[in-house]
């Protein structure tokens, strides 16, 4: 993992998790306090909250506050002491911008950690240095293993409340790595942190001489994004939104346009988000599911015509050829999408109090469109013990686990492990609508059946 200074600024997105009462929201309201990007008024009500409670008493001349509740927004946290929902909160330094999630710890809201990290850039997990590695901890390394999530830092937190002691730092730092090789995380970077005292949270901390890394806040402002990490290795892919037809106020603007054939009579575009790759005109293009082929003939973006676009940028694509193009389709490069299917082979994050089992009718949303699909078997459930998948029948709340799947249509599906954008899926209720299970599709388990029960 990179920690090479960027010379620009870059929007970065990133996460927080750990069990309950790791420091979470203390160590979010810590960055924001002392990045200096908390507005002055919201900083007077949190004082005088931590005042009315008593938070800390007095420190010299000045109030302590209760970093916590500058992300715990809901009524219900605050009066709880706890994260329930996933804080979004966003705030810039001079060198990036960013757009933090604050996930709660508490088991029942592993969901919430998979929302909060499924678009994520970097994910920072807190470990109270009292406790050292927990099942929760591993839980949540193995969401972030299951969802590729590219930098991994570990806050080994409460620091100051073991006399700042290198020796219990090295052995939390040691269970993390053992951890990470064998659930096959890669390298995690390990930090000790005091989020109430802000050591090494912004600057380095005096009291951790033995520690020569870099601050939270220094890795963050120089880690790669997700983006500048793929681009270049994975090939064009843009699932299609919305098939652009512009009719009345929109033809004048069109018909000025610098290449004839974008007047209003004829103009057709196909819009949406490059989820990876990049495409200019001239550039061969596969649709799929339908197999059709065609050239790029022209990229428009705000009103004007591009000659390359690049992901994450939203465009729209004229082609050369009229092909009947749905939303839910998806657009590649020629000669790089092997074939579409109806079976689908998965790790699962399931979501639900409501279990799953072989038989189950479900609805499966892949990008913009969402298919019919049955439960044909679950092959196995993580132990987070062993980081081994066991047989099992089925899934229950916060289980990860694997299954196969038939759909009622073919999808252009892809390995998770080498497309993430377009190798994620979810799985849907078709009775209420609501969310089951995030989906990661895998190869064949008959192609690594060794695979099938290990990660």
């Amino acid at each position: 993992m990179s920690t090479t200074a960027l010379e620009h600024s870059t929007l970065f997105r990133f996460a927080t998790a750990g069990s309950v009462d790791d420091g979470k929201s203390t160590l979010v309201g810590r960055l924001l306090h002392d990045s200096k990007a908390i507005l002055a008024d919201t900083l007077d009500a949190v004082t005088r909250t931590s005042a009315d409670r008593g938070f800390g008493g007095e420190n010299g001349s000045t109030q302590k506050i209760d970093l916590a509740l500058l992300t715990d927004g809901l009524r219900a946290e605050r009066e709880q002491g706890i994260t329930i929902d996933v804080a979004y909160r966003y705030f810039a330094t001079d060198r990036r911008s960013f757009i933090l999630a604050d996930c709660p710890g508490h088991i029942q809201y592993t969901k919430n950690t998979v929302t909060g990290a499924s678009t994520a850039d970097a994910v920072v997990v807190l470990i109270d240095a009292r406790k050292g590695v927990l099942e929760q901890t591993r839980r949540h390394l193995s969401v972030l293993r299951l969802l590729r999530v590219p930098n991994v830092i570990i806050a080994v937190n409460k620091i100051d409340l073991v006399d700042f002691s290198e020796e219990i730092f090295r052995a939390i730092e040691s269970d993390v790595q053992a951890v990470a090789a064998n659930i096959g995380l890669g390298d995690v970077v390990v930090i000790p942190v005091s989020a109430l005292e802000g050591d090494n949270v912004v600057e380095r901390s005096t009291h951790t001489p033995w520690y020569t890394g870099a601050s939270l806040l220094d890795l963050l402002e120089t880690l790669p994004t997700t983006d500048e990490l793929e681009r270049g290795l994975e090939p064009f892919r843009f699932p299609v939104q919305l098939v652009v037809r512009p009719q009345g106020a929109l033809a004048p603007e069109l018909s000025n346009a610098d290449d004839a054939g974008a007047s209003f009579r004829d103009y057709r575009a196909y819009a949406g988000q490059l989820a990876s790759g990049g495409v200019s005109v001239g550039d061969a293009i596969t649709v799929l599911p339908s197999g059709r082929t065609a050239t790029v003939v022209g990229i428009d973006f705000a009103g004007r015509s591009l000659e390359q676009a690049v992901a994450p940028q939203s465009v729209s694509l004229r082609l050369s050829e009229e092909i009947d193009i749905a939303r839910g389709d998806v657009i590649a490069a020629t000669g790089t999408f092997g074939e579409v299917s109806q079976d689908l082979y998965a790790e699962l994050c399931w979501l639900s109090t409501k279990p799953l089992r072989e038989g189950s009718k479900v609805l499966i949303k892949h990008g913009s469109k969402t298919v019919q699909g049955l439960i044909r078997a679950v092959t196995g459930k993580l132990e987070l013990e062993s980081f081994e998948y066991q047989a099992a029948s089925g899934l229950e709340l916060n289980d990860i686990g694997t299954a196969q799947i038939r759909l009622a249509s073919a999808l252009p599906i892809e390995v998770y492990a080498r497309h993430r954008r377009t190798g994620a899926f979810l799985v849907i209720d078709p009775q209420d609508g609501n969310t089951l299970a995030a989906g990661l599709v895998r190869d064949h388990p008959g192609d690594h059946e060794d695979e099938r029960y290990s990660i």
